[in-house]
């Protein structure tokens, strides 16, 4: 998978978790990005986060802004208070409730889902233990860049960033 803005960063440190998922420490600069931002709750935000990237789309779609990379779903606490859209080439004037901002610069711990999106909470979790294992403390802010859809489930990567507190 490809990543833009620049998220092509010095690898740090990095091992495998106990379940078998390599978790790594990087270093990142700010991504641009176009987002909905939304308040809501763990059960309903099955159902949301379509319907805000829908928006986003829709937006970039109607020349709103330049796409430049995946789609995003950053969560800034575990309200869960979420921006969901899209990795965006330059600065664009927001529209409604599509407005411009940004994925977070820092060190974070970092892991590839690759396959079905069932895998996420399993890489989450791998997250979370090898964080604690290693005396990270996290930020609670994370968020997940899907790389490029296919048909076959097992082509699916989404890469997981947790924002670390300084130590």
């Amino acid at each position: 998978m490809t990543r833009p803005n620049a998220h092509r960063v010095a690898r740090r440190a990095g091992s495998r978790s106990d379940c078998g998922i390599d978790v790594t420490l990087r270093t990142v600069p700010e991504a641009l990005t176009g987002v909905v931002a939304e308040t809501t709750t763990w059960a309903e935000y099955p159902t949301v986060w379509r319907r805000l990237l829908d928006e986003v789309w829709a937006f970039i779609r109607a020349g709103g802004a330049a796409k430049h990379g995946h789609n995003v779903m950053l969560y800034l606490d575990d309200t869960p208070r979420v921006e969901i859209g899209v990795q965006v080439a330059e600065a664009f004037e927001s529209k409604g409730r599509v407005v411009q901002s940004v994925l977070p610069a820092g060190i974070v711990a970092t892991a590839i889902n690759r396959g079905p999106y069932e895998g996420l909470e399993q890489t989450h979790r791998a997250i979370h233990t090898w964080c604690a294992a290693q005396g990270h403390r996290l930020t609670g802010v994370r968020w997940e860049i899907y790389g490029d859809w296919s048909e076959d489930p097992a082509q699916v990567e989404v890469e997981v960033n947790y924002l670390l507190a300084d130590r």
